[in-house]
């Protein structure tokens, strides 16, 4: 987005606000930096998200969301209206979990993950007590949808080690070609989370909310290469969080989360390696300030871990493991190059 049309658009937003809280604009910035479509507003003496989405009808889609799930949960922002193209929601605050699950403690970033997937669970539970089954969109459900998702792992063969004949791709079609019974958020990832003032977590952006299996929220979570918790460690969180009303019994959902997620990695994976040729790589500050995919090495190895270790849970997507450790060794060797640059440097 030009500066012409980011101001455009923020005088727009603020003439919208006056008219719709009674009250002036006394400030307006973009928290997420330019070229996004979420602004933050200080008006009648509070902090409020005005968002201005290029599609409308998801704008009205995810404001219907809002409402219904609140209804029911708290782990969500509030909706405050919605003016024609642009919804107005409250502020859950500015401390994005992407940032703070990376400056505290190891013990606390353990109580932060498991708060933030209680909290999904929490939001899917909401859902099932609302008519949202009835008429969000189903999400992955098409056949090129699911050919694209399983054959990704095609990415794997430059990274070494080639795919493994014991790979049974038409079962694996199969095994993510699920009916969408469940509301997912969907897009997951630790920066679309934020903790308020009063310790609160609460997911945001329901943009792309829709119906699919529901482990597919966790995994996006999980999948999040700037995600510093190590699988296993996931892994007994869920357990633990798991809620037994979902409709899934619980090794059934760990296999499906772990087959998911082995394909959602390379995908992760493939974002990384387009972005990294087109734009080198980047700093892990500006990752997470921004929220932006994460194009650096270390970043990188995580994600091939995550793929390593979940792959390696189900027999179905065991033969993908070897690429997994393959490409880890890669990226490995890639950060200590880049240690080894850095050092000469200074």
């Amino acid at each position: 987005m030009s500066k012409s049309n980011e101001q455009s658009t923020q005088d727009k937003i603020t003439e919208c606000a006056e008219a719709h809280f009674g009250a002036p604009v006394k400030k307006i910035t973009a928290p997420g930096g330019e070229g996004r479509s979420s602004f933050r507003l200080s008006v009648a003496g509070q902090s409020v998200i005005a968002t201005l989405r290029p599609n409308f009808r998801r704008t009205h889609l995810e404001a219907h969301v809002l409402d219904e799930l609140n209804a029911h949960c708290d782990d969500l922002p509030q909706c405050l209206g919605v003016v024609g193209e642009i919804m107005f929601q409250s502020d859950v605050g500015d401390r994005r979990l992407n940032v703070e699950i990376a400056e505290v403690a190891p013990d606390v970033r353990l109580d932060l993950a498991h708060e933030a997937v209680s909290a999904i669970f929490r939001i899917q539970s909401a859902a099932r007590k609302t008519q949202l089954n009835e008429m969000m969109p189903h999400l992955g459900n098409n056949e090129d949808w699911i050919l694209n998702f399983v054959d990704a792992i095609d990415f794997l063969r430059d990274l070494g080690g080639g795919i493994s004949d014991k790979f049974d791709r038409e079962a694996a079609y199969e095994r993510v070609a699920v009916a969408g019974t469940q509301f997912v958020k969907w897009d997951c990832r630790s920066g679309n989370a934020a903790i308020d003032s009063t310790d609160k977590l609460r997911w945001f952006d329901f943009e792309y909310a829709g119906l699919r299996h529901g482990a597919e929220d966790i995994a996006w979570l999980i999948g999040d290469e700037a995600w510093p918790i190590r699988p296993q460690d996931m892994v007994d969180i869920v357990i633990d969080t798991f809620d037994p009303e979902c409709g899934y019994e619980m090794d059934d959902y760990l296999d499906y989360l772990s087959v998911y997620l082995t394909f959602h990695s390379v995908q992760r994976l493939k974002l990384i390696s387009k972005e990294s040729r087109k734009r080198g790589w980047l700093s892990k500050e500006k990752i997470r300030k921004y929220d932006d995919a994460g194009v650096h090495p270390e970043f990188a190895a995580q994600i091939c871990r995550v793929g390593a270790y979940f792959s390696a849970q189900s027999p179905l997507t065991a033969p993908l493991s070897r690429n997994f450790l393959a490409a880890l060794h890669g990226f490995i060797q890639i950060s200590n190059q880049q240690d080894q640059r850095n050092l000469r440097r200074a």
